[in-house]
């Protein structure tokens, strides 16, 4: 489960994301990726990086969609101090990721942010 503060949640907040950031697309899923740009911002009173995801019934059903989730929200959680603070992340997954492994959606999800961040392999 992601801690409460790292959730996304508000519509206008995915739209932000997917419409003004970054995106890298791997075969199981595209990551988006918006960097908070506030110059104002200082490091104390920074907003903590969110993530939401986005599993349509392309995955599958409501069991594999759930199942889906859970193992992203999982990797998620592992990764946000990888994350710039006050950035937005949303993992939309495709199609095959119903079939796939944790270790196939791992490693696509460390491929895509790897990209975005442009730092070494995690």
């Amino acid at each position: 489960m992601l801690p409460t503060e790292n959730r996304l949640r508000r519509r206008e907040d995915f739209a932000a994301a997917v419409r003004r950031g970054r995106r890298a697309g791997r075969p199981l899923l595209v990551v988006h990726l918006r960097k908070d740009t506030d110059p104002h911002a200082t490091g104390g009173n920074a907003p903590p990086p969110r993530a939401g995801f986005v599993v349509s019934k392309a995955v599958g059903n409501a069991v594999v969609r759930n199942r889906v989730k859970r193992r992203l929200r999982h990797r998620i959680r592992e990764r946000l101090p990888l994350l710039p603070p006050g950035s937005l992340v949303v993992v939309r997954a495709l199609p095959g990721a119903g079939e796939a492994d944790h270790g196939r959606l791992a490693r696509d999800l460390d491929s895509a942010l790897q990209r975005l961040l442009g730092g070494p392999p995690t």
